[in-house]
């Protein structure tokens, strides 16, 4: 099954994404993706686009130097590997900042996200709903059992971050995402199901949120139509190997994609283009 899927996957720019009815989604590694949407919008969540294991960030190059668009930047929660390289994507592409209130406001205040760049529109708390882009995505705000502590400076106390979330993102003629954050299993997970989720993005890496069984929980509760593993292998203290979370799947008979670092799969529709 999970050769099938990436013999699928599409390794194409992000641009391509500009054709009617065409998404695509790129992870760049560690929990930060990237989507485009059929109308040319650009998403990024957990940006941490300078991370260890992202082949635009090899050799001393500022990976998020080289972002030339982003219209809204999604942040699951505060810790140092979700914040990431938001701050400078926010300031150099003016992007709109979708996150807690708590954490969107102390981002402002702390980090020097340009506090103009969100508002009511983006700011929002678990079991809120937001719609962007004249309508074409509608973000949903879901909880996640974890923390959400904000590093503000060395030797100053981790920063109250608000409560951690998940996203679920829903795309006009695109794809139904959901991203989960950092979050622990837990079992109200379930109420994700109604949704209809053609990508669930869960978290596998394990000591700081679900190991790899318990991802293959949250996927078989959530019932996604595609599986594809994130947060995992960027320090050795974390999985390295999605091979047991996948074995788990295949049990279930639930599709997946082991995506790399800097890898663009492309959708047409709600269906992953092969």
């Amino acid at each position: 099954m999970r050769k099938i899927l990436l013999a699928a996957a599409a390794l194409l720019a992000p641009a391509a994404c500009l054709a009617a009815g065409v998404t695509t989604l790129t992870w760049h590694g560690h929990a930060a993706f990237e989507i485009h949407t059929p109308k040319g919008r650009v998403l990024f969540i957990d940006p941490w686009l300078n991370n260890p294991v992202n082949p635009a960030a090899k050799n001393g190059v500022d990976a998020a130097a080289k972002v030339k668009r982003a219209d809204y930047i999604l942040v699951t929660h505060g810790h140092f590997d979700h914040v990431g390289d938001a701050v400078a994507l926010g300031k150099s592409t003016k992007a709109r900042l979708v996150a807690s209130m708590e954490l969107g406001t102390n981002m402002a205040r702390l980090l020097g996200y340009p506090a103009e760049q969100m508002g009511f529109d983006t700011l929002g708390n678990a079991g809120g709903e937001l719609k962007l882009g004249d309508g074409e995505i509608v973000v949903q705000f879901t909880p996640a059992v974890h923390a959400s502590g904000m590093d503000v400076g060395k030797d100053k106390p981790l920063a109250y971050g608000g409560s951690p979330n998940g996203f679920i993102i829903k795309i006009k003629d695109g794809p139904t995402i959901y991203h989960s954050g950092d979050t622990a299993f837990f079992k109200d997970m379930e109420q994700i199901a109604p949704a209809d989720i053609d990508v669930a993005l869960l978290n596998i890496g394990g000591h700081f949120g679900m190991e790899p069984d318990a991802a293959a929980m949250a996927a078989r509760v959530i019932n996604p139509k595609l599986v594809i593993p994130h947060h995992y292998k960027t320090f050795p203290i974390l999985t390295q190997d999605p091979k047991a979370f996948f074995e788990e799947l295949d049990g279930d008979k639930i599709p997946h994609v082991e995506m790399q670092p800097g890898e663009t799969l492309t959708f047409e529709g709600r269906e992953l283009k092969k």
